[in-house]
C-alpha cells in the first residue's frame, strides 16, 4: 500500500469527530451500523455526519450499503489492518542489538 493512501487514512482518522464515528463503526463489526443510529448515539447533525462519512469513505476506511430505506456504514477492516501493519512493519528495524 502506498504511503499516500496510508497518509490519507491517517489524516481522516486524525479528526476527533471522524475518529469517534470510525470507532463506532469498528465496534459494530461486519454488520455495520445504521447512519441514523450513529447520528443519534453521537449527537451529530445529519449534514455534519454525512460530511465526515464521505471523508472516511474517500479514504477507503468504510463502505456503505442500503437495506430498504436504511443506510449502513461498515468499517473496511482490511484497510484498517493495512494502516496498522504499515506502522508496525519496520518496528525497531534500525535498532542495534
Amino acid at each position: 500500500m502506498s504511503i499516500e493512501i496510508i497518509a490519507k487514512a491517517l489524516k481522516e482518522l486524525g479528526h476527533p469527530t471522524r475518529l469517534s464515528i470510525y470507532k463506532s463503526m469498528v465496534r459494530a463489526g461486519y454488520q455495520g451500523i445504521a447512519v441514523g443510529s450513529l447520528q443519534e448515539s453521537l449527537d451529530i447533525p445529519g449534514s455534519t455526519l454525512s460530511h465526515h462519512i464521505s471523508s472516511l469513505a474517500s479514504a477507503g476506511l468504510i463502505s456503505q450499503r442500503r437495506e430498504g430505506r436504511t443506510l449502513y456504514c461498515v468499517a473496511e477492516f482490511e484497510q484498517l489492518q493495512s494502516v496498522i501493519a504499515f506502522l508496525q512493519d519496520e518496528c525497531c528495524i534500525d535498532e542495534e542489538c
